[in-house]
């Protein structure tokens, strides 16, 4: 679980609805920016990942390429839902 956020592949946040009525963003994101270098190593590292890219090379490196990039806009979406400010 430690290396899936750190590479990027999961990112861990909170939500907490009563932050709201305080004035405060209740959505905290807890994941450090990933390194995304590790995040194919990631993939690899997974036997559901690995047995995929064993049967279909080709279609696999397209997945995983777009997966990397699904996640990328995951986690500056997340960033960005984070940073807004809220006011009473």
């Amino acid at each position: 679980m430690d290396f899936a956020v750190k590479s990027g592949y999961w990112h861990t946040y909170r939500f907490n609805p009563q932050l709201e009525a305080e004035g405060q963003n209740p959505f905290i994101l807890d994941s450090k920016e990933p390194d995304w270098v590790r995040f194919q190593e990631f993939l690899d590292s997974e036997v559901r990942y690995t047995s995929l890219k064993k049967s279909f090379p080709e279609e696999a490196a397209v997945l995983f390429k777009v997966a990397e990039e699904n996640a990328k806009w995951r986690y500056n979406s997340y960033r960005r839902l984070a940073a807004m400010e809220f006011g009473k």
